[in-house]
């Protein structure tokens, strides 16, 4: 994996169509909002977008229940919009990237319709069906992520089907060679299309035990997990039978070998399991996925320390693969209310954008990171997320990270001129991209001016890192790559920090963040600042 491909190194925005930008006034994002912001897109200084769902959907998780595979929901509009969004998306020099949802489908998909009519027909075998045990209680004790068990009955076919999700999101059975052929001809369809790379959904949840045996219980003070409820059932077990099955692999391999058919396709692979780094290794090999995308920088813990130690150990494992990180995403409380508190500034914004970029491998930038946005505080009235209305209040769900992009200060937002699915917080008004656009400190253009000094710096877009040992407010590494050598170092904290260095270095002007200054051999942080030098 020498040869240069567009997807190492590259910065990719992640767009949630529900939320970007509605062009027909009926509160929700759309396809043509898309296309009427590349231009804003490009000027970020991006080198692709990823697209969430927008395909033919009930919409009971948001686009991640497919009903059809193949086209485009009318919510979001048709395949001809589409095209017109790829062909200008190539034409400003971006990327494009769609999520691909191969694990589950929705309950209204015409494949899952039949097969829960009875037990003999051609789609019977499609899904993961079972009998129930002697007492009629579900064959094992496999829980959903969304809570509750994991095991839906179905009176046509007297059996169960499970689903690891809502119960609207049954799971195929990719035991079956007939329904791993169909989704590489759907992946296929997008392919022929010329999209340029795919976002694989909860790609390890592909394959189940095919002797459905129970999880183990997992002990009290190891249930942690990272974006999901800590009093969500899901934690009591070790998740060793529902998903990361040795048969994904042979899988994966089917895949990458239908990618290499076209030219210079990434595919990100999202993947969530008991050893998460262990498993992105495993999937990123070069006749496998080009990169892996896991949680592990998506938690409330953003010391120096864990930073190192979360990096180090995938470099340790992934010796053939190419990370992905993200602070980030459509799932997780926003960053800089996760790391930084209710009172977080935009020191720390303008840090995190940098901060993330700086690291090996390439960055998925969620909607909003460019703003500095803070988590939004949804009422439960207007609450959509069924996850957060299934766990509320102890956890609110996913709506706080998916409320609308605010583009101007007009009451919708300049979102929508209907009333927007998810309320828009004045605290989000105040950070529209048009007055941000127009203030030379603002995170907007921080953001801006970092991603295009990082172009300049190939040690930043491919080199090798190192991590130093420093004050435990500040994380620093070094980036190497082709005779460059990268010091490069953030202060975590707010309060200035001084470090002394452990070489000579010359420091250089690190736009976006507030800079460091070197003293003879010390270096000093002002608070969130960040220092970039050049090493001899």
């Amino acid at each position: 994996m020498t040869e240069r491909h567009w997807w190492r190194g590259a910065v990719i925005y992640q767009v949630y169509p529900r939320s970007f930008l509605d062009t027909d006034g009926d509160g929700v994002g759309d396809l043509p909002g898309i296309l009427a912001r590349l231009d804003y897109i490009a000027a970020l200084g991006v080198d692709a977008i990823w697209i969430s769902p927008f395909f033919k959907s009930p919409m009971a998780d948001f686009g991640y229940d497919i009903a059809d595979y193949r086209d485009v929901d009318p919510l979001f509009g048709t395949l001809d919009d589409f095209d017109r969004l790829l062909e200008k998306a190539h034409a400003l020099g971006l990327k494009v990237m769609i999520d691909q949802v191969l694990s589950h489908c929705s309950d209204q998909h015409a494949w899952f319709r039949e097969s829960r009519e009875s037990r003999d027909n051609p789609k019977a075998d499609w899904f993961v069906w079972a009998d129930a045990r002697p007492d009629g209680s579900p064959p094992n004790n496999w829980l959903s992520l969304f809570g509750g068990v994991a095991w839906q009955w179905e009176p046509r076919r007297g059996q169960y089907y499970l689903h690891n999700f809502l119960p609207s999101q049954p799971d195929l059975n990719f035991h079956h060679p007939d329904v791993r052929a169909a989704q590489l001809a759907n992946v296929r369809f997008w392919l022929d299309r010329g999209v340029d790379g795919l976002r694989l959904d909860a790609i390890n949840f592909c394959f189940h035990d095919a002797q459905l045996r129970d999880n183990p219980a997992k002990p009290a003070e190891l249930r942690t997990g990272r974006g999901f409820s800590p009093d969500n059932p899901y934690a009591f077990q070790y998740h060793w039978h529902n998903n990361t099955q040795p048969e994904n692999l042979g899988f994966l391999e089917d895949l990458r070998a239908l990618l290499d058919r076209y030219p210079d396709i990434g595919a990100l692979g999202e993947i969530s399991s008991e050893d998460s780094l262990a498993t992105t290794a495993e999937y990123c090999t070069p006749n496998r996925l080009h990169m892996g995308y896991s949680f592990e920088l998506l938690t409330e813990d953003s010391s120096p320390a864990y930073i190192r130690a979360t990096v180090e150990a995938l470099e340790a494992k992934m010796t053939e693969g190419w990370p992905c990180w993200a602070i980030s995403n459509h799932d997780v409380q926003r960053a800089v209310t996760r790391w930084g508190g209710a009172d977080a500034d935009d020191a720390l914004a303008r840090q995190l954008v940098a901060l993330v970029c700086s690291l090996r491998g390439s960055v998925c930038l969620y909607q909003g990171e460019e703003l500095g946005l803070p988590e939004a505080d949804v009422p439960f009235e207007a609450l959509q997320d069924p996850y957060g209305k299934a766990f509320w209040p102890n956890f609110k769900g996913r709506d706080g990270c998916r409320t609308p992009m605010p583009w101007t200060d007009a009451p919708g937002a300049g979102f929508s001129a209907g009333e927007p699915w998810l309320p828009v917080p004045q605290a989000h008004r105040a950070r529209n991209a048009e007055v941000q656009a127009r203030d030379p400190d603002s995170v907007l253009n921080a953001a801006r001016a970092f991603l295009a000094w990082r172009k300049t710096q190939p040690a930043l877009v491919e080199g090798t890192i190192h991590f130093l040992d420093a004050p435990p407010q500040v994380l620093a590494f070094v980036r190497e790559h082709a005779g460059q050598r990268l010091l490069v170092a953030f202060n975590l904290s707010a309060a200035a920090v001084e470090w002394t260095l452990p070489m000579p270095a010359t420091l250089l002007p690190m736009p976006g963040v507030d800079a460091a200054q070197i003293d003879g051999d010390r270096l000093r942080f002002p608070a969130r600042g960040g220092a970039c030098a050049m090493l001899g």
